[in-house]
């Protein structure tokens, strides 16, 4: 059985994501993805707990993924869940640059290797700090982000329950 651990902060998840999982579940027998707590990346918008409730429920549809948070080094976590491999998505060549130096470190400080899946075009585009500027205006995200993260986000900036709505500016 081969496992496979994608750990992000995924504040909030979105389609892009979500895409990488579903190649990952069918790829590989169990998928572990983790929401993480990144200081590098400011004050979340959501809990961990919130966070870890949208990827249940925009991945329920998946029988071979697990959800957890962590709050340690992403190679501890991997040996914890029985990782053989982490998974990380990339969108544009300036994901690879960063990725590669991550995936670098850890492959030398644990043996864990790091495989990349490409995101589609129709995802590339997406990042959860440009959704989150979206939403904060009123804008429509909702073919950004499942339902229930378009819900939550509406419910966190005072949208209404679409989860869209008139809105200014870029993000």
């Amino acid at each position: 059985m081969t496992t496979v651990l994608y750990p992000g902060s995924f504040d909030p998840i979105h389609n892009g994501h979500i895409e990488i999982i579903e190649v990952a579940s069918r790829l590989f027998d169990e998928v572990v993805v983790a929401a993480v707590r990144n200081p590098q990346k400011g004050e979340p918008l959501f809990t961990l707990e919130e966070r870890q409730g949208l990827i249940a429920d925009s991945t329920a549809h998946l029988g071979n993924v697990r959800i957890t948070m962590f709050s340690s080094l992403v190679v501890d976590l991997a040996r914890d869940v029985g990782a053989d491999f982490i998974v990380k998505g990339l969108r544009v060549v300036s994901d690879f640059e960063s990725e590669l130096m991550m995936a670098q470190m850890n492959k030398r400080v644990s043996g864990v290797d790091t495989l990349f899946i490409p995101s589609g075009s129709s995802h590339s585009y997406l990042a959860s700090k440009l959704i989150r500027e979206i939403a904060r205006y009123h804008g429509d995200i909702s073919s950004m982000v499942p339902p229930g993260v378009a819900k939550l986000l509406a419910d966190k900036y005072g949208a209404g329950p679409e989860g869209t709505g008139e809105g200014g500016g870029e993000p």
